[in-house]
């Protein structure tokens, strides 16, 4: 599933860059911040011990396909089973799926969302290849839901940030999410990357948003 694009980050060498540069800030992300992960993760085993620390679910990755994404747990025992019970109250199309106050959400959930802090283990993502830094987020569901425009989303590697989380998020459904990630990836560079690197930095410290 390839598509053309204009990005000069498609080209081998500064492919092989970007990579290097996702390797070198995930693992040292990973030392600087283990007092705080080890920290997150002992106030999860808290809230709820018989639940996991780390929420595991598939996403559709690069080329469309799946891998586990690595967050920390942020909502209730269950919570995919209840989803099909609120999908009408969802904000965006099925099989997109976006809750204000989500009910299934935990308090120490709603304070990790907020700060994003709960992404923090998809640096292991990023480690092993899975995702990058900045990219089109994964989706949940499967990329055979998706129209064929869509997939040029695809040739992309997912990222823990990307044009969406600082540019749309709420006020955008996922046509207009789809447009919106295609041509930034399609014309990024690594300086602009390193931009939206920032920008999110200052989202997440202002509290305005979730990746």
């Amino acid at each position: 599933m390839r598509h053309r694009g204009a990005t000069t980050l498609t080209r081998p060498a500064n492919r092989m860059g970007k990579r290097a540069f996702d390797i070198a800030f995930a693992a040292v992300g990973i030392v600087i911040l283990s007092p705080l992960l080890a920290a997150i993760a002992l106030a999860v085993w808290i809230d709820d011990p018989r639940a996991p620390v780390i929420f595991r679910q598939r996403r559709c990755g690069y080329g469309g396909r799946p891998f586990t994404l690595l967050k920390f747990r942020t909502m209730v025992r269950g919570a995919d089973a209840l989803k099909e019970t609120l999908r009408e109250r969802s904000l965006v199309g099925w099989p997109d799926f976006r809750l204000v106050d989500d009910p299934r959400v935990t308090r120490l959930g709603r304070l990790l969302r907020r700060t994003s802090l709960d992404e923090l283990p998809q640096l292991v993502n990023v480690l092993r290849g899975q995702m990058s830094l900045v990219g089109p987020r994964p989706t949940s569901f499967d990329f055979t839901t998706y129209e064929l425009w869509q997939t040029a989303r695809l040739d992309f590697r997912p990222g823990l940030t990307g044009p969406w989380q600082i540019y749309g998020r709420n006020q955008m459904d996922f046509t207009e999410r789809c447009r919106l990630e295609i041509q930034f990836f399609r014309t990024t560079s690594m300086v602009r990357e390193l931009r939206l690197i920032m920008a999110t930095a200052v989202t997440v410290l202002r509290r305005t948003g979730v990746a």
